[in-house]
């Protein structure tokens, strides 16, 4: 469940369309009705596991690729980044290396791994997606399993680079989104690393996160050391507590705790989510042309509070 801080508030998008809004620091009484104002260019940063067509795997990727499309067509200007998962042909997507984005070391644990940032065009588009690479994480054929359709053990450290990678490049890229768009539990740490160790980077500082969860739970546990894995400088050991041996819900819950606003693009399993949020805590946007403009108020409200 969420914070007791975390009020939420309502969108009035269409007669068959609510979106319910956590805001902190608020404190209301009963939801209100609220016409947003449209904010002109806004940046919109969106991170995802994966997206179309350079890979599908959930409905995560086509849903990522049409949102920001959709949104870069409303004039907003529009950043992706995901993993350069082995499966993806360098060759056919022409992708390249960005050398000045490439070549820093992030921390894992005790280990420090070399980032190295791609970046390839989707087909047909003015629109580019920037991919987190690292050779060890992530030259592989398959994504989050393994050929015996077992959890990749490192998928903890994977996820852990590629939060902090993001956060990094954007950073070296010296653009300020207004909006921070996570999609999936590997970008679940994202919102905890923006509010804490990076709360007040002037890139990231007025930044409003909106985190959306997908039904891609898994039944693996990472180790207890998971945690001490995820630190970065300025986070306490009580925010960090909840980590230990982390799981799906574990995530979730991180996830959810430290955004903005929160959703869901599809119906979730009760067994994989019961007792991690309610409908009304996580409201359903359809992955639909009412979803994306349902999205394009949300942004400019949130953008609207900065």
């Amino acid at each position: 469940m969420l914070s007791v801080e975390q009020v939420r508030f309502t969108l009035s998008l269409s007669s068959e369309l609510c979106i319910f809004v956590f805001q902190r620091h608020q404190a209301l009484s009963q939801p209100f009705y609220l016409e947003p104002s449209i904010m002109p260019n806004l940046r919109v940063l969106y991170v995802a596991s994966e997206i179309a067509p350079f890979l599908i795997t959930s409905g995560v990727a086509e849903f990522v690729g049409k949102l920001a499309l959709s949104m870069q067509e409303k004039e907003m200007e529009i950043r992706i980044l995901v993993p350069r998962f082995g499966v993806i042909s360098e060759r056919k997507n022409r992708l390249h290396e960005v050398v000045r984005l490439s070549g820093m070391s992030i921390t894992v644990g005790n280990e420090e791994r070399t980032l190295t940032v791609k970046v390839a065009p989707i087909p047909g588009s003015r629109l580019q997606v920037y991919f987190i690479d690292n050779e060890d994480y992530f030259h592989r054929k398959t994504v989050f399993l393994d050929k015996k359709n077992k959890f990749f053990k490192d998928n903890d450290e994977r996820l852990i680079f590629f939060c902090k990678g993001v956060l990094e490049t954007v950073r070296n890229l010296e653009w300020a989104p207004d909006i921070v768009h996570c999609h999936d539990w590997i970008t679940s740490l994202i919102p905890l690393y923006l509010k804490t160790t990076f709360k007040n980077d002037p890139i990231f500082q007025r930044a409003k996160v909106l985190f959306t969860i997908y039904n891609n739970a898994f039944s693996h546990r990472f180790g207890k050391d998971f945690a001490e894995k995820a630190r970065m400088i300025g986070i306490e050991d009580h925010v960090l507590a909840p980590l230990a041996s982390a799981g799906f819900g574990e995530l979730m819950r991180a996830g959810v705790q430290y955004v903005d606003a929160v959703a869901r693009s599809e119906k979730l399993s009760d067994g994989n989510f019961k007792g991690l949020f309610s409908e009304e805590e996580a409201p359903y946007i359809a992955n639909d042309e009412q979803g994306i403009e349902a999205y394009y108020k949300l942004y400019n409200q949130l953008a609207g509070s900065l």
